[in-house]
């Protein structure tokens, strides 16, 4: 008999319920680690906590390993990312608005991905780097006489913020509106009560205020373009070819989310690990300059700030022995992945110096991978060189409060002591 997606059996290991992502990253990698060593490649129940009905949504195949993750990655013909990349099955309405050219697939993605590319100029490059640096300075100099913080709201939340806003010139007036509402998005798992029809409602109506500033910073910069990013964004061309404006938009509401909160996540992450691991730190402060560039690598993959990534079977086909039928859900698990010891030696410990360092945290390749990747190593490279150089004794302290969603590896809170700086 031939099996489908109705008779398949679900394997034992719970990578679907709540409570498996209400609980830590540690106890998550003790199930992961199974799955690498005996089952890579296995078909799971429906998440729990899904945003809408799908009779269409039987279960995912969960691919934990390395390779098989980046073999999917590099197979976007059979493994299309134009029905979305969360567990959920996403409203086309949100789809779109909520996740941007990375739910593309060519020749769309192709396109618009080019444009995008261009936009980023030398110009634009020189202008953003000296940005991150002045930001990274400005947020030590708010927090340095303080002795005491909560790392996320008054750090790690701001580094991204910061520099994204400037990047694409956001007024600020609009500031604060947008990053709680970015926040809210990013963390829609952890919305009180969790509702189903609530949750698409308040992102609904959040995506919605995210388009009428894109839309308004639009429209000014075609009739009065300034150096930000919108203007380089609305003048890209090439080949004759041009971003339309709920291009610019979807992109504008992409950066807002996925944007802050993956460098967000990261510096928090890292704080962590270098409050857990005063080895590699003192190793790193040796010569912070010449050895930041192998910690930002090994903080990115320690963090793993995107959890998981989906994928959609374009078509029948096999995948590590296992044959995948059209239309099956397949989840990328880069928490997993980040961890295999088939390509990374004793991965439970953070080791900044790891070479080669093999990371998936920006994707395993192929068409999509990040286009923020060298802004997000620029950012975490000026952020903990201003903050241990002026606050050196800077680490995590009592209890750090975490997300429960499958997306994002959220950090919510985390206190933070150091000895003030003197004032200067």
């Amino acid at each position: 008999m031939t099996t489908t997606r109705e008779t398949r059996p679900y394997d034992v290991a719970d990578l679907s319920s709540l409570g498996f992502w209400e609980s830590t990253a540690s106890e998550r990698e003790k199930t992961f680690a199974d799955l690498r060593a005996h089952r890579p490649i296995t078909w799971h129940s429906p998440a729990e906590g899904r945003l809408m009905d799908d009779p269409n949504d039987q279960g995912f195949w969960a691919v934990v390993r390395h390779a098989d993750l980046v073999e999917v990655t590099r197979r976007h013909d059979d493994f299309i990312s134009g029905e979305g990349i969360v567990f959920d099955s996403v409203p086309p309405e949100l789809l779109d608005a909520a996740q941007g050219f990375i739910a593309m697939d060519p020749p769309r993605h192709t396109q618009v991905r080019r444009l995008l590319v261009s936009a980023f100029t030398p110009k634009q490059m020189k202008r953003i780097e000296d940005n991150v640096v002045a930001n990274a300075r400005r947020i030590v100099d708010e927090i340095a006489a303080k002795g005491q913080v909560d790392f996320v709201r008054e750090v790690a939340m701001l580094v991204p913020m910061h520099n994204i806003f400037d990047m694409m010139g956001v007024p600020e007036e609009h500031r604060l509106a947008l990053a709680k509402t970015s926040e809210t998005i990013g963390s829609y798992r952890d919305l009180p009560g969790n509702d189903p029809t609530e949750v698409v409602r308040v992102l609904t109506e959040s995506l919605i205020g995210f388009q009428v500033i894109a839309s308004e910073l639009v429209n000014q910069r075609r009739t009065n373009p300034t150096d930000d990013l919108i203007t380089s964004l609305v003048q890209a061309e090439v080949d004759g070819e041009k971003l339309s404006d709920a291009d610019i938009m979807s992109f504008f509401s992409l950066l807002m989310v996925a944007g802050n909160d993956t460098t967000r996540q990261s510096t928090a992450h890292g704080l962590q690990a270098l409050t857990d691991f005063p080895e590699q730190r003192a190793w790193l402060m040796e010569d912070i300059d010449g050895r930041m560039t192998s910690a930002v690598e090994e903080i990115v993959r320690w963090a793993t700030p995107i959890m998981t990534f989906r994928r959609t079977a374009a078509r029948d086909c096999e995948l590590g022995g296992q044959q995948i039928t059209a239309g099956d859900k397949v989840i990328l698990f880069y928490a997993s992945a980040n961890w295999d010891t088939e390509v990374f030696e004793h991965p439970g410990r953070l080791d900044l110096a790891r070479t080669p360092n093999k990371h998936i945290s920006f994707g395993g390749g192929g068409i999509h991978h990040c286009l923020g990747n060298q802004l997000a190593r620029r950012q975490l490279a000026a952020t903990f060189k201003e903050l241990l150089t002026r606050l050196p004794d800077i680490r995590s302290t009592g209890e750090q409060v975490y997300g429960a969603g499958n997306f994002f590896h959220t950090v919510a809170s985390m206190p933070a002591t150091f000895t003030p700086e003197a004032v200067r």
